[in-house]
């Protein structure tokens, strides 16, 4: 299956950090991003300034850029100096031989779980591993209920707070409550929150952003009741169902790590995502 429908716009296709929804977030935190058209092909590019001493970089991420954009992007920016994590891994190493003077690459390509939507049901199914389908079949089996619903504002919601407190306990760092907050706040209704009940219990939750026609996992919490019961597999599976009626056609799972969180990403992969390559962090003079 295609995670690119060939009828769609780039624009309804774009990366979450690379859609006006984002910039709309950041904006609401007072923090707006430039928005900028490349010369010559009409492409946009979106991307936040940050001052570091004397030098303002501009930060790109998830986007594929040439030499003659980033010209474009620092007559319109004023940043000379750019750190871009490219969106795929050939056009990262093909851009960097084009400016002659290809920067440096901080960080190696990692990896994405795309999920491609819009299909049947039954086929969606079908592109699942055996062992997640079984546990979807038991949960499905367990008489949890799904809520589905627009994510409230409120700063203080439970998902944030479980969030915190599990990206401590974890050690990884995600985006802040704060910018949840902001994107359900500026984005109106496209923040959505699919929670898992059972007995009054709430066993598990995860929390998406829809940009155009993708939608962006953004905050995963599973409890050891959901654990046991497999609840994140029908809560991802109902959202599956559920964003697809809502037109969109591909759901990003976001970072794929085997060594660190091995059993994250299997949980991502055999729900039928297929692993994609990004091209790396560069920093490039212009």
């Amino acid at each position: 299956m295609s995670c690119q429908p060939s009828h769609l716009t780039a624009l309804q296709l774009a990366p979450l950090q690379q859609h006006p929804a984002f910039g709309a977030a950041l904006t609401h935190l007072g923090r707006p991003p430039l928005r900028l058209s490349s010369s010559g092909t009409g492409r946009e590019f979106q991307l936040m300034r940050r001052r570091f001493g004397p030098v303002e970089v501009g930060l790109i991420s998830r986007a594929d850029v040439t030499r003659r954009d980033l010209a474009h992007i620092r007559d319109n920016s004023g940043c000379r100096l750019f750190l871009v994590n490219a969106e795929t891994e050939a056009k990262g190493r093909a851009d960097a031989r084009s400016r002659g003077h290809p920067g440096v690459m901080l960080r190696h390509p990692a990896f994405i779980a795309e999920l491609a939507l819009g299909t049947s049901a039954a086929e969606m199914k079908g592109q699942m591993a055996q062992k997640w389908r079984n546990r979807l079949n038991r949960a499905t089996a367990s008489g949890i209920e799904i809520r589905h619903s627009a994510m409230s504002t409120d700063p203080d919601h439970w998902l944030l707070r479980a969030d915190a407190a599990q990206q401590v306990k974890n050690r990884y760092r995600g985006y802040p409550a704060a910018f949840s907050t902001a994107f359900a706040r500026a984005n109106g209704g496209s923040a959505r929150l699919f929670e898992a009940h059972l007995d009054g219990e709430t066993l598990a939750a995860m929390l998406f952003f829809i940009h155009g026609q993708v939608a962006t996992y953004h905050i995963g919490w599973n409890g050891k009741s959901g654990r046991q019961l497999s609840a994140h597999h029908l809560v991802m599976w109902r959202a599956m169902i559920a964003l697809a009626r809502l037109g969109m056609t591909r759901l990003d799972l976001g970072a794929v790590d085997t060594e660190t969180a091995p059993g994250l990403a299997r949980f991502k992969l055999g729900s039928g995502a297929r692993c994609r390559s990004l091209g790396g962090t560069w920093a490039v003079r212009v």
